[in-house]
């Protein structure tokens, strides 16, 4: 009985190749096996794209409807598998499969993996670590010296797991490519599976005495000490990231990089707002009417400040880039200054009588 391959893949008969090839994703993904689909239906929309798929196959399912493949040669078997083994018959595009399912190119032997790779290390896990800093020293910048304990190269085999002196043998399970291939029966015929060889842990080769100190993996914990430059500027909460500093990878693998999350501590008198700083000062009820020049400190020390007469309790007045230097762009912050007029209370009679000859 003839099949329509177009029904089965949902296109019309003036689909594009490109359209039947989305179509068959589409189908493949809802009704894969192994993501818990209908092995019988994947199978169908297989067949159905390995001749609509086809350019010269397509066409000659055109002409003679699905009955064209009982004349080929071979008696290659379409909506089965019993032509993969000669090459005949079922040929799977594993490109499309690789992209579909995730590595389908590695678990045939194809996607020009080189076979003789060994076992790739991991890199080292990065670390994170809190960097407390006062207010000033974020202002300013510093070289700090922080101590902390993380995975180092093995300074007894410096990383690489065996023992000085010791033999080092290509691996005989594996002869040195870290992989054993192993043949699997599945819905898609015969398939070739690798994984790492258990016997060398994917590394192609094989050691007479692992290293007494690391035990073979390359690395040991230990205190290290590191310097670090803290930037001016740089904020509470921010990250200083050091390529490199996290804990060393096995076996020559990359280190992790190191992460410190600043903490700044509060100052008693300077509140930042981004690269600005606010303070307050207060002054007398005198010094609000009749003016003056009072000292006031900034990060980078005091200076005098103008109070015109009549300033009311509130003024802000802003000193100009006598902030904070600005950490990723150019410039200074400002200093804002918030004016607190104190009134006088238990006033004598002899003042509250002044105030009342002055009506104020």
């Amino acid at each position: 009985m003839s099949k329509d391959y177009y029904d089965i893949l949902g296109v019309s008969k003036t689909a594009s190749p490109d359209e039947i090839k989305t179509a068959f994703r589409k189908k493949a993904h809802e009704h894969h096996p192994d993501k818990g689909g209908d092995a019988e239906k994947f199978k169908e929309y297989n067949e159905a794209y390995q001749v609509l798929g086809n350019p010269e196959k397509r066409k000659q399912y055109d002409q003679f409807g699905s009955a064209f493949q009982n004349g080929q040669a071979g008696g290659a078997n379409y909506g089965g598998f019993s032509g993969f083994q000669n090459g005949g018959g079922f040929n799977m595009d594993f490109e499309d499969l690789s992209e579909m399912f995730g590595g389908f190119g590695d678990i045939f032997g194809f996607g020009g993996a080189n076979t003789r790779s060994t076992k790739r290390q991991a890199r080292g896990r990065d670390l994170e670590l809190n960097l407390n800093l006062d207010f000033k020293e974020a202002v300013f910048g510093l070289e700090k010296e922080i101590q902390f304990s993380k995975n180092i190269i093995c300074n007894h085999c410096h990383g690489q797991g065996y023992e000085p002196g010791a033999k080092v043998e290509t691996c005989t399970n594996c002869r040195g490519t870290g992989k054993i291939t192993r043949l699997q029966r599945t819905i898609l015929g015969n398939i070739q599976t690798q994984s790492a060889c258990p016997h060398c842990e994917g590394e192609g080769k094989t050691y007479s005495q692992k290293c007494t100190q690391c035990g073979g993996s390359g690395v040991h914990h230990e205190q290290v000490k590191i310097k670090v430059r803290i930037p001016a500027g740089i904020n509470n909460g921010e990250s200083i990231r050091l390529s490199g500093q996290g804990e060393a990878g096995q076996k020559g693998a990359p280190a992790g990089d190191l992460y410190l999350r600043v903490k700044i501590s509060a100052h008693p008198k300077f509140i930042r707002d981004g690269y600005d700083i606010k303070t307050e000062e207060v002054i007398s009820i005198k010094q609000a009417i009749v003016g003056d020049k009072i000292d006031v400190e900034t990060v980078n020390g005091a200076l005098k400040l103008k109070i015109p007469a009549g300033t009311q309790s509130g003024t802000i007045f802003k000193l100009k880039e006598k902030g904070i230097i600005k950490l990723h762009s150019r410039g200074v912050g400002d200093h804002f200054v918030k004016i607190i007029v104190k009134i006088p209370s238990n006033l004598s009679r002899k003042q509250k009588n002044l105030l009342d000859e002055l009506d104020i």
